[in-house]
């Protein structure tokens, strides 16, 4: 009996997402090649392109075609083409609704060092070549949701307010699934708050203590983001799993992305609740962390490692394909150790390769490992 094609959706969005996008394509064909696995996908809008085409971020009939699939992947959103765009029409707006309706409540950010490219890192060497850290952000709550957000005139100027709200079940859900991850790992949990002025991380400590009563066998330690900002780069290596709040791991991520030497090299899955199906597993939205970058979009230059890894990401935590995914993983570790370079990581004696050619490259090893 044949075994039913998993069903993904792809998102490749704007600026350098298409781009990024077709390379992993072209490593999935090779897993399904080399693995046998079926994969059903269709090509959706989302984003400005999707404004342009439709005249809003994101269609409700894709977000339902999302709710009937395995997984979805993401290019990336956004450029300075819509800048112009009311709030609730922008680019950024049509990620936030598909995370928000699909209850994407964690986003995974994996931290680590390519063996390949530790001297590449403008952190030092030492530092950075031990590092493999796992940031888990709370992705539907918080003060890009809280309402009221506006702003308007009072007598003496210009006023604007944002609202940062946490429910308990938000934080439980969280924390709890950064517990269980870090159960498979080196079972150390980092909960980052600013306890000491705000009311929502007051809560945010207390419940991530709370929690920690149901797991004695993960150490669990308190830490200020203002101090973890500091750490991330003085000892990031000292760290296993990190939870925290939307806003808090939004900024802290794009700072340890620094400690793989390009944002292009980092993937993410947002993640939703287990399925009901018995499998454990889970819907996930995957996607690189990096931003749309339109100055070098269409022009062969982008990293796809973030949106290859981001793939690989999808064959483990939303399809079970355990194999496929370190599969994956191992192509892209063996074509830098092997030299594949694209412009912001090129060296002098690497192979300085186009986004095509990276992930042909990547696909190669998949097939031939």
């Amino acid at each position: 009996m044949t075994e039913a094609a998993s069903k993904i959706m792809l998102f490749p969005g704007d600026g350098i997402g298409p781009e990024v996008m077709a390379a992993a394509r072209l490593v999935l064909t090779a897993v399904s090649e080399r693995f046998g696995c079926q994969f059903e996908t269709a090509e959706l809008l989302i984003g400005g392109a999707a404004y342009d085409t439709y005249g809003e971020p994101v269609r409700a009939e894709d977000i339902d075609r999302c709710r009937d699939a395995d997984a979805a992947l993401l290019g990336a959103v956004g450029g300075p083409a819509w800048e112009g765009v009311e709030r609730e029409l922008r680019p950024e707006q049509g990620l936030l609704t598909l995370r928000k309706s699909l209850r994407l409540f964690a986003n995974l950010r994996p931290v680590s060092v390519f063996a390949a490219l530790a001297d590449a890192s403008p952190i030092k060497t030492e530092l950075v070549q031990d590092v493999d850290l796992l940031v888990v952000r709370e992705l539907t709550g918080g003060i890009y949701f809280g309402r009221p957000s506006r702003q308007w005139r009072e007598r003496r100027g210009r006023v604007a307010v944002d609202t940062l709200v946490y429910r308990e079940h938000e934080i439980e859900r969280l924390v709890r699934l950064g517990f269980d991850l870090a159960r498979g790992r080196q079972r150390r949990l980092a909960s980052v708050d600013k306890a000491n002025v705000l009311e929502s991380s007051r809560l945010w400590r207390t419940i991530a203590t709370e929690v920690a009563a149901d797991y004695p066998d993960v150490a669990l330690e308190h830490v200020l983001v203002d101090a973890m900002a500091m750490h991330l780069i003085r000892s990031p290596a000292r760290f296993d799993v990190i939870v925290t709040e939307n806003m808090f791991g939004d900024i802290l991520t794009d700072e340890a992305s620094v400690i793989a030497s390009s944002i292009g090299l980092l993937p993410s899955a947002s993640l939703g609740p287990t399925r009901t199906d018995g499998s454990g597993r889970r819907f996930g939205l995957y996607e690189p962390i990096h931003g749309s970058a339109p100055d070098i979009a269409g022009r062969g230059l982008a990293n796809p490692v973030g949106m290859i890894l981001s793939a690989g990401s999808m064959l483990r935590l939303s399809l079970g394909l355990e194999a496929a995914a370190r599969s994956v993983e191992g192509a892209v570790a063996q074509a830098l150790g092997d030299g594949c370079r694209t412009p912001d990581i090129s060296t002098e004696t690497g192979t300085r390769m186009t986004t095509s050619q990276f992930g042909s490259a990547v696909a190669e090893r998949v097939l031939n490992a």
